[in-house]
C-alpha cells in the first residue's frame, strides 16, 4: 500500500499543477531560508573540541577591581604577573599560557619574500591538550619551555610551502631572522569556533601556522599581536609592561574531573586572597573559572545576527507551513465525492489518512529537493550577510542535505494533519446523494 499511495501522490502532483506549485514553493522556500542560517549556526555553535570541551578551562582573575571591571566580571585575559603565578604552581595536570604573535617566515629561497603568518607563543603542553595532530615529529617538551629553547611547530600548509611537503623535523626555520628548529608539522588542524583564543578572534580566524615557546618570545621581547587592555599606564618599556596590570594572556588548564576543577578554583581563590594580603589587589578575591562550552558563551562567540536569522527563518518557515495548510485543505476538501465512494466501498478512515498522509509527504519530498537547491545557493552566498571568517565554515554536508530533506517531509506531512482530518470526517451518504 505504500507504494501505491505513493503512486497516488505523483499522480495529485499532475491533477492541479498550479496548487501543487504553491505548495511546493512554499516549502521550498520556508526550509532554504531555515536550513541556510541553521547552518551558520551550527557552525559557529558547534563544539570544537568535543572529546576534551569538559576538561579544557581557562580562568580569570580579577586584577582591576570593581572600579574597572565589567558589571562584576574579571578581565576575559590575565596578566603577565599572574599567568607565569600560576604556571609556576602548575595545579593543573596541564597547562599552557598564550597569547598571538605577529612573525614573518623567511623562506629559504632568496627569490620569495617574508611572509606574515598566524601564529602563537605557547607552553608545549598545548599540543597534547588541545589534541592537535602531527604529520611528522610533535610538540616540544617541558625542558624546552625551561631553556627557552629556539624550537617551533609548524603547520601542513606551511611545510607545503617551505618545504613542499617533505618531513621537515630537525630542519632550520627562519623567523624574523632568527633560527628555530622544527620539532613538528601539524596536520590539517582548524578547530571553529577557535575556542582557545576567542578573547583576540571572537572565535573566528584563519588556521594557525606556527607555534614557538612562550617563554622565547618573552626573551625577544614580542609584543601581542591582539588584545592588549590596561586600566591604568603601563609605564615605559618591556619590562614595565610585562610587570603592569595590562591583560593580554589566555591561559588553560586541563583539570581530569569535577573535582579536580573544584580543587583548581579554590587555589585560585587562595591565590587572590594572597594578592588581597600583599596589597596589590583591595578587594575580595574574584574569581572564574569556564570549561569550553561555557568560555564561548562568556565571549559571546555565537554572533547575535546568527541567532536573530535563524528566529526570523524559521518564522518565515512557519508562515509557509500556515499557507500550505490553507492549500491542502483546499486541494484534500476538492476530492470529497472521491473520498465519500471510497468510504462508501469499505476503505476505512485510517486508509484515507494514510493515503492523504503520503501525498503530502511526496509534495514535501519534492518541495525539500527545491529547498536543498535553493539552500545550496543560499550557502554560496552567504558572504554577502556574515563575515569571511564566519561565512567560509558554512557548508553544505551530508548531514545538511539529509536535515533539509527531513525538515521537508516531517513539516509538510505535520501541516498535513488537520486537512487530512477534514477530509477523513466527509460523510459518504451525503456525497452520494448529492452526486
Amino acid at each position: 500500500m505504500f507504494a501505491y499511495y505513493f503512486q497516488l501522490g505523483l499522480r495529485s502532483l499532475r491533477r492541479n499543477p498550479m496548487l501543487t506549485a504553491l505548495m511546493i514553493m512554499a516549502i521550498g522556500f520556508g526550509v532554504a531560508a531555515s536550513m541556510t542560517t541553521y547552518s551558520v549556526f551550527r557552525a559557529t555553535s558547534n563544539n570544537p573540541i568535543p572529546q576534551k570541551s569538559s576538561v579544557l578551562f581557562a580562568p580569570q582573575i580579577d586584577n582591576w577591581g570593581p572600579e574597572d571591571n565589567d558589571k562584576g566580571e574579571p578581565p576575559s585575559a590575565m596578566t603577565y604577573t599572574d599567568a607565569m603565578a600560576l604556571i609556576r604552581a602548575h595545579k593543573a595536570k596541564r597547562q599552557t599560557a598564550l597569547y598571538p604573535i605577529a612573525i614573518s617566515v623567511v623562506p629559504d629561497d632568496a627569490n620569495k619574500l617574508p611572509v606574515m603568518e598566524n601564529s602563537y607563543a605557547v607552553y608545549g603542553d598545548a599540543f597534547t591538550m588541545f589534541d592537535i595532530p602531527f604529520l611528522y615529529g610533535g610538540g616540544w617538551t617541558s625542558n624546552e619551555d625551561d631553556a627557552h629553547a629556539a624550537v617551533a611547530v609548524i603547520s601542513r600548509a606551511l611545510n607545503e610551502k617551505l618545504f613542499n611537503g617533505a618531513n621537515s623535523v630537525g630542519r632550520a626555520l627562519n623567523i624574523d631572522g632568527h633560527s628555530y628548529k622544527i620539532t613538528g608539522v601539524m596536520d590539517t588542524w582548524d578547530p571553529q569556533p577557535l575556542f582557545f583564543d576567542p578573547v583576540n578572534t571572537s572565535g573566528f580566524d584563519d588556521p594557525t601556522q606556527v607555534f614557538i615557546p612562550f617563554t622565547r618570545a618573552i626573551d625577544l621581547n614580542l609584543l601581542t599581536a591582539g588584545n592588549n587592555n590596561c586600566n591604568k599606564s603601563a609605564g615605559d618599556g618591556y619590562e614595565a609592561w610585562l610587570h603592569s596590570e595590562c591583560v593580554w594572556i589566555e591561559f588553560w588548564a586541563e583539570l581530569p574531573d569535577r573535582a579536580a576543577a573544584d580543587e583548581y578554583k579554590q587555589f585560585l581563590t587562595g591565590y587572590a586572597a594572597e594578592q588581597q594580603r600583599s596589597g596589590r589587589f583591595r578587594w575580595a578575591p574574584n574569581v572564574r573559572l569556564s570549561d569550553v562550552m561555557t568560555w564561548m558563551d562568556v565571549q559571546k562567540v555565537v554572533p547575535p545576527e546568527s541567532k536573530i536569522s535563524l528566529l526570523v527563518a524559521l518564522g518565515f518557515l512557519l508562515i509557509c507551513l500556515v499557507n500550505t495548510v490553507g492549500l491542502l485543505l483546499a486541494k484534500f476538501m476538492r476530492r470529497s465525492s472521491e473520498i465519500g465512494v471510497r468510504r462508501a466501498l469499505g476503505a476505512p478512515r485510517r486508509e484515507i489518512y494514510a493515503q492523504f498522509l503520503m501525498e503530502s509527504a511526496t509534495i514535501g519530498l519534492v518541495g525539500g529537493v527545491l529547498g536543498l537547491v535553493l539552500t545550496g545557493v543560499g550557502v554560496l552566498c552567504i558572504g554577502l550577510v556574515f563575515e569571511p571568517d564566519i561565512a567560509r565554515l558554512a557548508r553544505l554536508d551530508v548531514k545538511l542535505v539529509l536535515l533539509t530533506l527531513m525538515v521537508a517531509i516531517g513539516a509538510t506531512v505535520l501541516a498535513a494533519f488537520y486537512p487530512t482530518w477534514r477530509a477523513a470526517q466527509v460523510q459518504p451518504a451525503w456525497q452520494l446523494k448529492s452526486n
